[in-house]
Order: C-alpha cells, then structure tokens, then sequence
C-alpha cells in the first residue's frame, strides 16, 4: 500500500525546497530541491519550474500525497493580466527600487497604525507605487497582483488565494482589522486602479486554498483534486516548523535575517523597525528583517579567495572584534535600519590585522550585532527573550550560533529538521489533511533541541554597539538629507 505523505514547499529567493512527511508521523520521508536565479528580480516561471523539478525528486512511486501547501519568500510583486499570465518580472523582498515611493506613501499615512508596518522598499504596496510611476503602461495591463506564495497557489489551483500572514506583508492588508484596506490602495495607484484590482482572497489557517487541477498535477506528478493549503509566508513557515510558541523569538539566518516571536497581539512600531506581521495560526508575528545576513560572509569569503565553509572554520577559530577590523555589512542597502542607499565599509585595518581569518571574522561580527540589534528592537515591545532559536542555512554551522550567542547574550538553541519552512508548510498541509487546527499539530511535532549554544558575556563588548549606534545615527542623517535633495 502507498505511503501517504504530505508535501511542504519552501521557495526561496535562492532556490526551492520540497519535504515529503509522512502523514501519521511527521517524520521526513524525501526531499528535493532546485535552483533560482537568485536575483533580486525574478520571473515567477523560474519559481515554478524550480517546484515541479523538486517535486519530482521528493515524491516516489511508493507515495500517495494527500495534501501540499506553499511557503514562500515575502513581499515580492507579481502581476497578472486579465488572462491571468505574468505581466513583467517579479521584483523582490530585497530589490530597492521603490525606497522612494515607500517614503512618500508614510507621508501620506501612518501605515503603522492602519496595517501593522511603517514601509520600506520591500513592502509590495511601494513596489505597486513604483510601478503606477515608472511604467504605468504595465499597470493598466495589470488586472490582479499578488505575493510569491499566492502566484504558487493560482499555478496549483486556479484561485487567487492567500492567507493572513504573507498579506500582512503587502501593505495594503491591516492584521488588526482582518481586511484589505482600498484607501490605502489608493495612494499608491490611484483611486481607478486600486478599485478595479484584484487582491487575493485571505484564507484562514486550515482553510485550503483549493485543490490541484489537472494540469498542474500532470506537471508535478500528483494526483489532481487533493486539497491545497492556505499556504504563508516563509518566516510565518518557519514559525511553525519549529511549534514556535508566544513569547519565543527566533532568528531566521539565510539570504535575509530575521527576528521574529509569535505574540497573542498586535503591534505597530512608528519607527518602522519591528513590522507587525500576522503569522500562520491566527496569532501575529512582529518581526524585524536585514537585507544582509549569510551572504556578507559569503562575499568576505570570496574576497579573500576562501569557501564559505573554510570562512566560516576560520572565523570561528579567531577572536570576537577581529583585532580592531570593523564590518559594517549594508552590502545591498538595508532594510533595518532603513538605510535604502548605505554601503558596506571595513575599517580599522593594519599591517597586522589584514589576515583572511580576521576580515571574515569581522564580516560574521557585523552580521551578528546587526541580529542583536533585531532582537533588541522586539524587546522594545516586550517581547523579553530567555534564549534565542535559530533557524535557516546558517543555523547549521557553530560559528554563527556562537556569534550569535555572544551578541545577543542569548543562550542560542537549535531544533531538528533543519528546513523549518518547508516543514511548517509539511505541517499545515498535515493540519489540513487531518483536518486538525494547526496549532494542536505544530505542538504534537515540535521538533527537539539538537544544539545548544551558551553566551561569553566578557565578548558581547567586542562587537562595538555603541560605535555602530552613532555610524547608523550619522548614516540615517546622511541618507534624510540626500532623500530631501532628490
């Protein structure tokens, strides 16, 4: 008799990832995975085809999948026409282009009162604004927009579908409220376009976006017709891979780090540093993103002719504070702190500090208190972490528990099942196909503690807080001057 197993999709801005679970355990049966562009604009096809090549290598012929739902990267922009193809490129969570148009829609309301989230480039209702200003001839082709994991949803099951934790990511979709807000559509396109535009539905946790038509099923090899779930956003997905409980808070380190906790309440920061998300279990989920996380190191890597996993060998091995080199890390702008337009800088070198060990030593320093700062900034609401969980790539690896560790002053713990997106979305499929509420689920497969990582308190001054407090300060001033003159 077939295995009946249930699929969790993560797609990513580097590349998708399929896990298999089984449906009675919610032990990992297969997995697969295939590559993206990695750019920060993308065609949806490649999100697609990446799923269908992922999918093919995770199912085999003695499965039977009973369900399936989609995590995805946030905020990326996708439109569609009226017959529902792509109208242009995908902008993503981590392309700048709207930092402008962020700026003049906070002029024209306070978006962390009305959805949750002061906006930065990423938010897709900037990304909207920049494109009703730089191509309007593609907005008034557009019919509907959606997020990454919707545009997966619509390829699955023919319906525009969403739920409330990758909306709360859009900007134009209050958590507190429960409802897409027009008005505030309006600003950004015009009062016309954000009448006549289609938004996805907002589906509730366990609620299934729809089921798999047959042309999908014959892409990916399933059978048509099994329930599709109401699918989230990737932090949202991580959330529940690891049963992340209120009050937790947990650092997501991949192409982007985040801090995030699950909170019986909303939030809404004035500053724009802690986003007032909503997550996938009828609870919110304040979070705080940089743009520059593993790659920083991954790029000091390569600058001095290194792998990253040498880099990573050889930073862990030297001391906090690299000897006096200092990284700031804003390789690609920044979203926390906004700094749209920063640049990264290495200071501090000498004859005796220019050694390979010790500049991707700073690089993974910069990253870390960039990550302690994140965590701070949640606790300015009260969310007053004990320990620190870590998810993503990065988690893997001891260096950056460590450094993590030292920053944050935070015991760091790390869970089993590694992909913790993928395997929240395995989870809500499960929730589902049972027919279960996602909580009870994600609680009953909460994964154990496999690394467990204590703080040196005597190194948490080695990262230079306060040098870094006054180069952001005078970076913001820098940046509020160059936006007055532009």
């Amino acid at each position: 008799m077939p295995r009946p197993v249930v699929l969790g999709v993560d797609s990513s801005t580097q590349s998708t990832k399929v896990l298999a679970i089984d449906l009675e355990t919610g032990e990992v049966a297969a997995e697969g995975r295939a590559p993206h562009s990695g750019h920060d604009t993308q065609h949806p096809d490649e999100w697609w085809n990446a799923l269908v090549a992922a999918t093919w290598q995770a199912v085999t012929p003695d499965m039977r999948v009973q369900a399936i739902s989609v995590g995805a990267q946030q905020h990326g922009m996708v439109t569609l026409d009226a017959a529902g193809q792509i109208v242009r490129p995908a902008p993503l969570w981590n392309n700048i282009a709207a930092a402008p148009d962020a700026e003049r829609l906070n002029a024209a309301a306070d978006f962390a009162a009305e959805v949750g989230s002061r906006l930065v480039a990423s938010f897709t209702i900037a990304k909207l604004a920049h494109l009703a200003r730089t191509a309007p001839e593609d907005l008034a082709r557009t019919a509907a927009v959606c997020l990454p994991h919707d545009w997966l949803n619509y390829r699955l099951t023919g319906n525009l579908a969403t739920d409330r934790g990758d909306a709360s990511g859009s900007g134009w979709w209050s958590p507190r409220e429960g409802r897409d807000r027009r008005d505030l559509l309006a600003l950004a396109i015009g009062q016309d376009a954000a009448q006549r535009l289609r938004l996805p539905e907002v589906r509730g946790p366990e609620e299934p976006a729809g089921r798999v038509q047959p042309e999908a099923a014959e892409a990916l090899g399933l059978d048509a017709g099994i329930p599709v779930g109401p699918g989230t956003g990737d932090n949202m997905a991580a959330a529940l891979g690891i049963g992340a409980a209120p009050g937790e808070v947990v650092i997501s380190l991949g192409t982007s780090g985040t801090a995030f906790a699950v909170s019986d309440h909303p939030t809404a920061d004035p500053s724009g540093e802690v986003a007032g998300f909503a997550d996938a279990t009828g609870r919110f989920l304040p979070l705080v993103c940089m743009l520059n996380c593993t790659r920083v190191l991954d790029i000091a890597a390569a600058m001095v002719g290194l792998t990253r996993d040498d880099a990573l060998a050889r930073a862990a091995q030297s001391p906090p504070g690299a000897n006096g080199l200092f990284f700031m890390p804003y390789l690609a702008g920044e979203r926390t702190p906004n700094l749209p337009q920063a640049t990264g800088s290495l200071t501090g070198l000498t004859a005796a500090n220019a050694q390979p060990d010790l500049i991707v030593r700073a690089a993974l320093d910069g990253v870390a208190a960039g990550l302690a700062y994140a965590v701070d900034a949640l606790a300015q609401f009260g969310i007053a972490a004990s320990e620190v969980t870590l998810v993503g790539g990065g988690s893997q690896h001891p260096a950056w528990r460590q450094a993590i560790a030292d920053a944050t002053g935070l015991p760091v713990v790390v869970r089993a099942g590694g992909e913790h997106a993928a395997r929240g979305a395995a989870l809500q499929a499960l929730a589902v196909a049972r027919a279960e509420p996602i909580a009870a689920v994600i609680q009953r497969h909460r994964p154990e503690i496999i690394a467990h990582t204590e703080p040196r308190p005597e190194r948490r001054v080695a990262f230079r807080f306060d040098e870094r407090r006054q180069i952001i300060a005078e970076m913001k001033a820098t940046d509020q001057t160059q936006s007055h003159c532009r």
